[in-house]
């Protein structure tokens, strides 16, 4: 591998240490939060603010050119404050806030307290909806901005997820890219026990969408993953990232069904992070 992608690399690994240290920190600060749904988003979401793919301006976070990322399943919101903050949007200092009466970091995104959140999401399967407005946005204004939106894999039984999809295809929205983080478990139990999704990339290529299936924490695949869906004309694109809920903390990934919305304990934090090596 060349030196500059190495560094590349190097950089990018460092950063998504770091935001997953801050997802565990604010969460247990708080005593409440999805840290498991969010540390598995980690290398997705890197790449997509730092790796090249989004163009965004944290002085201006409402430039109408910027791209779009719009966090279906709210209840990441610990994530996505992470990498925000990580980017520049806001102190980092302030995700000590998270879920504090006042803060602007609530329990769910909310788009009119917060730079750089583009949709207040949280009620499940409208988060691919608003992601088409924003993208059919860019057509009427002649502008060439895109629009990328993050669902979870329970989230995607929802049928308003079925219909944007549908909807997506037939209109040939190409500046639309639709990422699932599959970590195979939502609240109560694994997706598959309760409505299984697989294979997941063949239903959506159905619905006239070009489709992806990807190592969810391959820094490698996601950026391939990236390039691929600039690429793509005429189409949606979807990139079925398969991940780990609870990626890099072991009390967390060993029994992933069991700490669904449940922050780390104080006295488990230290070795929390520990292993994550921030």
């Amino acid at each position: 591998m060349p030196q500059a992608r190495t560094e590349e690399r190097s950089a990018k690994e460092q950063i998504a240490r770091q935001i997953r240290r801050n997802i565990v920190t604010s969460t247990t600060a708080a005593g409440s939060g999805h840290p498991s749904t969010s540390l598995s988003m980690v290398e997705v979401i890197t790449q997509l603010f730092f790796g090249g793919v989004m163009r965004y301006d944290v002085k201006d976070p409402h430039n109408r050119e910027r791209d779009r990322f719009v966090l279906s399943k709210g209840h990441g919101a610990p994530g996505l404050y992470a990498v925000l903050a990580e980017a520049g949007f806001f102190p980092v200092e302030d995700l000590a806030t998270l879920r504090k009466l006042g803060s602007p970091l609530e329990g769910h995104p909310n788009m009119a307290r917060l730079p750089g959140v583009e949709a207040s999401t949280g009620s499940l399967g409208q988060g691919l909806s608003m992601g088409i407005g924003h993208a059919l946005g860019a057509r009427l204004d002649g502008l060439d901005y895109r629009v990328y939106v993050m669902t979870g894999d329970g989230e995607m039984e929802e049928g308003q997820v079925w219909e944007a999809i549908m909807y997506a295809g037939n209109h040939g929205i190409d500046n639309l890219t639709l990422i699932v983080d599959h970590n195979k478990y939502q609240q109560t139990a694994a997706v598959d026990e309760i409505q299984p999704l697989d294979p997941l990339d063949d239903k959506i290529k159905q619905f006239k969408w070009e489709t992806t299936s990807i190592d969810g924490h391959s820094f490698d695949e996601v950026e391939k993953a990236f390039d691929w869906a600039v690429g793509i004309k005429g189409a949606p694109q979807a990139i079925v990232a398969n991940t780990v809920k609870g990626k890099g903390v072991s009390l967390l990934d060993s029994e992933p069904g069991k700490w669904h919305g449940k922050p780390i304990p104080p006295e488990e934090e230290a070795k929390a992070l520990e292993e994550i090596g921030a």
